[in-house]
C-alpha cells in the first residue's frame, strides 16, 4: 500500500476535494514566502498559467527534498480580469467589497496548477483553466453578500467560494468546478492512479 500522499498546502478547499474524493494524505505547508515569489515572477512578466505553476512547483519541490521518497502534491491559483489586473486574496470585507465591484459585469481568468513532486524533483504537472463571467450586481447586494460570506472567502483568490454564497456572483462558468475551487482534481486523480499510488 503506497504512503499518503502530501499536500503541500495550508488551503482548506484542496484539503477537503482531496478528501471528499478518497485521497488518502497527509497536510504539510510548504511555507513558502509567496509574495515575494510571486513579486519576482510578475516582474518576469509571468502570465497566470507560469504564476500557478511556479508555486505549485516550489511548494512540492520544498516539501519534497524534506520528506525523502514521498509523493508530495504542490498546487496554486492565479487570475487575472480581462482587460485589467491580477485577483487578490482581499484580506479583510473591505477589501472584498473592492474587489467584487472591479469585477461586477466582467470576465477574468483562472489557472489552478497541480504539480507532483519526490525528493526534491517535479514529475508531473497539470494546469486547469476556468473563466468566469461576474453578473452585474446591484450595491445593496453586495453589501449583503460581503457581511455574509465567511470568514475563510477573505483568503482565497479572488474572494469567493463557488460551493457557497460565492456561486450567486456568476452568469456563467467554463471550466470545471476543482478548478475553480483551487485543484485540477480529475487530472491529479487520474495521475495517482497511473501512478500506482491509487488503485485503477
Amino acid at each position: 500500500m503506497a504512503e499518503p500522499v502530501v499536500l503541500a498546502s495550508a488551503s482548506a478547499a484542496r484539503a477537503a476535494m482531496l478528501e471528499a474524493a478518497g485521497v488518502p494524505f497527509e497536510v504539510v505547508p510548504a511555507n513558502l514566502d509567496e509574495e515575494a515569489l510571486t513579486a519576482a515572477l510578475l516582474a518576469e512578466g509571468a502570465d497566470p498559467l507560469r504564476l500557478a505553476d511556479a508555486l505549485a512547483e516550489a511548494k512540492a519541490v520544498k516539501v519534497s527534498a524534506r520528506m525523502p521518497g514521498r509523493l508530495v502534491l504542490g498546487a496554486d491559483t492565479a487570475g487575472r480580469v480581462d482587460g485589467g489586473g491580477w485577483l487578490a486574496k482581499p484580506g479583510t470585507r473591505e477589501g472584498l467589497a473592492e474587489q467584487l465591484r472591479a469585477l461586477r459585469g466582467r470576465r477574468h481568468r483562472l489557472v489552478s496548477a497541480a504539480v507532483l513532486a519526490r525528493d526534491g524533483a517535479a514529475l508531473w504537472r497539470h494546469a486547469g483553466v476556468a473563466t468566469l463571467a461576474v453578473r452585474t450586481f446591484s450595491d445593496v447586494w453586495l453589501a449583503a453578500h460581503v457581511a455574509a460570506v465567511p470568514e475563510a472567502v477573505l483568503g482565497s483568490v479572488g474572494g469567493y467560494h463557488v460551493e457557497g454564497l460565492g456561486v450567486q456572483l456568476f452568469d456563467a462558468i467554463a471550466g470545471d468546478l476543482w478548478t475553480v475551487r483551487g485543484l485540477p482534481l480529475l487530472a491529479v486523480l487520474a495521475q495517482l492512479r497511473a501512478m500506482g499510488e491509487m488503485p485503477s
